[in-house]
């Protein structure tokens, strides 16, 4: 079921409104550039996997490892998908 909701998306034209929880990663993860990291560029695989450490504890973070753990992993693949397309 993962694998095809994620090839789902993948397959989709540009997702009209963004999954739950992608809209507020601009706030911090805007333009290249500033003190937070943006996110322009990262493929979702690469999105999916921070969320994912972050998740668990593998990668350390301040805010983000709290942040991460409030989504399922499914959750965090859709909004990956939605950050690569350009959602922000």
């Amino acid at each position: 079921m993962r694998a095809g909701l994620l090839l789902l998306l993948l397959a989709s034209p540009a997702v009209a409104a963004p999954p739950p929880g992608a809209s507020s990663c601009s706030g911090c993860h805007g333009a290249p550039g500033g003190a937070v990291p943006s996110l322009s560029g990262h493929s979702a695989e690469d999105i999916a996997a921070s969320l994912a450490a972050f998740r668990t504890g593998a990668r350390p973070a301040t805010v983000m490892n709290r942040i991460a753990k409030g989504f399922s992993e499914e959750e965090s693949r859709a909004i990956a998908v939605w950050l690569a397309g350009g959602g922000p």
